[in-house]
């Protein structure tokens, strides 16, 4: 029987991976870079696989590394669940949770999962409008915490997570060359709207907004009905759209940021464990594998976690 991997190890890997560095991730684990360093080699010996190489002064996984990275954040956080759940001190109360519908769609299911899982004894209250509502809320003290688009430019969040954000259609009804583009975005106030839509300012390409919605859903929908235009972040595309890029005469775009608003006076420990959740399960959010068509041109891609290219549909299932 295989001897099982070392938890003490594979936290020094994470913390190696998180810190950029064998030396930084020795102070976070408490330990010498030489012991760090120990670990590492002890660890290759007992997966049998190199997981770093030089990159300069620095190291960087290989392809081993990554694919055992994701498997240690979840050994890590099932072990830290399981303590958990035998702890007498555990923490009660409750969380009033603010985020846009279309972060609660494809992010809350994994985090209020494993929060409950931890933390049976703390009631979650949560609210879903879109991110400026989000963050007035923030300020009248009617939430604790809320995910929301990051816009420093209006109001102060901690960064999470960064991604693409992508011009979309549908797969199934091409555009209409000799027509302005239509649109589906969310309200004026918008921070995808007004990308959008000086975006293609920029460019000299005409549009009309034909669909105005905070709701992922109607926007999805339109897009899917080959209705409509939009622009969604990576991980929201769903199967049956077409990534739209420069070659069809979309200008890119810059990527989305999310980022975590906090209330002040929330007790330390409860805002400290939700944190630490949200942050686990958008960092949990993996790249799909790629396959090659027939044709040896289009790529296909994972549905629930979709990787998308520009110029690259996403089919239907």
């Amino acid at each position: 029987m295989a001897s099982p991997l070392d938890l003490d190890q594979l936290q020094t890997f994470i913390a190696i991976v998180d810190s950029g560095s064998f030396t930084k991730a020795a102070d976070r684990v408490f330990k010498t870079q030489s012991a760090v360093s120990m670990q590492m080699r002890r660890l290759e010996e007992r997966i049998g696989k190199q997981l770093f190489i030089k990159d300069g002064r620095g190291n960087r996984l290989t392809s081993e590394g990554e694919k055992l990275l994701n498997y240690a954040r979840r050994i890590i956080r099932l072990n830290n669940e399981a303590i958990a759940s035998f702890d007498d001190n555990r923490l009660e109360g409750t969380l009033r949770i603010g985020t846009p519908d279309d972060y609660a769609d494809r992010y809350m299911p994994e985090i209020i999962g494993r929060f409950a899982k931890t933390h049976p004894n703390v009631e979650l209250y949560i609210v879903c409008e879109p991110s400026v509502d989000l963050a007035e809320r923030i300020n009248r003290g009617e939430l604790d915490i809320a995910l929301v688009t990051h816009n420093p430019r209006e109001r102060v969040s901690d960064v999470v997570r960064t991604e693409p954000l992508c011009w979309v259609s549908s797969a199934n009804h091409p555009l209409r060359d000799d027509a302005p583009v239509p649109l589906a975005v969310g309200r004026r106030d918008c921070q995808w709207r007004q990308v959008a839509c000086s975006s293609l300012d920029a460019v000299g390409r005409d549009y009309q907004v034909l669909f105005t919605s905070w709701s992922c859903t109607v926007v999805a929908a339109a897009v899917l009905a080959g209705m409509a235009v939009s622009v969604m972040p990576e991980s929201a595309l769903r199967t049956g759209m077409k990534v739209l890029s420069q070659a069809d005469g979309f200008p890119s775009l810059p990527p989305v940021q999310i980022g975590i608003m906090k209330r002040p006076g929330v007790s330390a420990s409860l805002m400290n464990a939700i944190t630490a959740h949200i942050s686990a399960c958008l960092d949990n959010i993996t790249p799909a594998s790629v396959d090659d068509d027939l044709d040896g041109e289009t790529k296909t891609f994972n549905r629930y976690h979709p990787r998308a290219r520009a110029g690259h549909v996403l089919p239907s299932w």
